[in-house]
């Protein structure tokens, strides 16, 4: 589609342009895909064979997608990259403050335009880098910034009633009209905004300051949330569960090599820390300690051992052997097994700990921690 001559409604229906639901875009786009063999989700490791089947399970039904895992197990970045599959611009009615579909329009404006210009109605594009919107649920989510609230200014300015849809100035949904929408910690959500919520997806309409208004959005949904503020600090309420279609567990990495490509892959290294030398055993040394930490009795499991653990760690790894280095006058250097003390305030911040471990201490914790990976590959490398 040539977004760049195509200006009119009527040059749109002349190119035999057809629109499509954004989940069926989502579907036709991973069929595509997957016949051409192409890799999709690129930088999320070890979820080959898991969390990413799945998921491509629930797109290709057209489903909203809730992501449930513990805290640092990539669901925002998974959710991130489902734009990808998004086609590359799609076009709205110049104007429009939800983007509505030329050929489809759901809001007083775009109806207004294409009834006064017809054909004549200018169109602009849309990039499927804008088609993409997330937000953070906390208690103070309210549900005007979500879905939106009638704008006494606008109405007095346009002297409009409060009964008009020109009133109303939308929210972050309707903004996302056509697009991917993400709430990552949905339990964190009001129960009164998640039945807003539901109301949406069920009914198709929405509901400000007893004002109804019918507007058919076309959304892709996808939550993320914790199991542990799942079943403590908040819930999801039934009938919004009951919409979403499809949940999908994530998972830490089950290997340390898995393990290992992640941290490198994320940790941020400048040129002369990279030529820092560290040999495997070393790098295997700061995975294993995450894996120790994920099974310790002085460590909040619930809470989680963020990935992030082991990436903090291996920056903090290299920066201490190379502020060895520059105090020594050195050129070059090695790790060694002492500079592992200098990973202990990365370990430190990413851990949640018990009662028992509160007596112990972080710090403690997490020289323990370090003497347990060591024994553990020393038994590995010494059997």
């Amino acid at each position: 589609m040539d977004h760049i001559t195509i200006k009119t409604l009527g040059a749109l229906k002349a190119s035999n342009y057809k629109s499509l639901s954004v989940k069926d875009e989502l579907r036709k786009n991973l069929i595509k895909q997957l016949q051409n063999k192409e890799e999709g989700f690129e930088g999320i490791l070890g979820y080959d064979e898991t969390v990413i089947p799945e998921l491509q399970t629930a797109i290709l039904s057209r489903h909203n997608i809730l992501l449930l895992g513990l805290r640092g197990q990539a669901k925002t970045r998974i959710a991130r990259l489902l734009g990808n599959l998004l086609d590359e611009y799609i076009p709205y009615v110049e104007g429009s403050e939800i983007f509505d579909d030329p050929l489809n329009p759901i809001s007083w404006f775009a109806k207004h335009e294409i009834s006064i210009h017809g054909d004549n109605t200018p169109i602009s594009w849309q990039h499927r880098s804008e088609r993409y919107t997330e937000k953070l649920a906390t208690p103070d989510v309210t549900v005007a910034d979500l879905i939106g609230d009638v704008d006494p200014i606008k109405a007095a300015t346009l002297k409009l009633t409060y009964n008009d849809e020109r009133v109303i100035h939308f929210g972050l949904i309707p903004r996302a009209h056509r697009s991917i929408f993400v709430i990552n910690e949905l339990p964190d959500l009001q129960a009164r905004i998640q039945v807003a919520l539901f109301n949406m997806l069920q009914e198709k309409d929405i509901q400000i300051r007893g004002f109804k208004l019918r507007l058919p959005l076309d959304i892709q949904f996808v939550f993320t949330a914790n199991p542990e503020d799942y079943t403590n600090r908040g819930s999801i309420v039934t009938p919004l569960k009951d919409r979403i279609e499809s949940q999908i567990l994530t998972h830490y990495p089950k290997t340390i090599g898995i393990s290992r490509k992640i941290t490198f892959q994320e940790a941020k290294l400048t040129e002369e820390q990279k030529a820092i030398e560290s040999d495997g055993l070393v790098k295997d040394l700061v995975e294993q300690v995450a894996f120790e930490a994920r099974q310790s009795e002085f460590i909040d499991q619930k809470s989680g051992v963020s990935a992030r653990l082991t990436i903090s760690a291996y920056e903090n790894l290299i920066s201490t052997a190379e502020r060895r280095m520059l105090i020594n006058s050195e050129k070059t250097t090695f790790v060694r097994l002492s500079d592992l003390v200098g990973i202990i305030p990365a370990v430190t911040g990413k851990i949640e700990l018990v009662y028992e471990g509160e007596l112990e201490g972080p710090a403690k914790v997490a020289n323990t921690l370090i003497g347990k990976a060591i024994k553990t590959l020393f038994a590995r490398y010494f059997p």
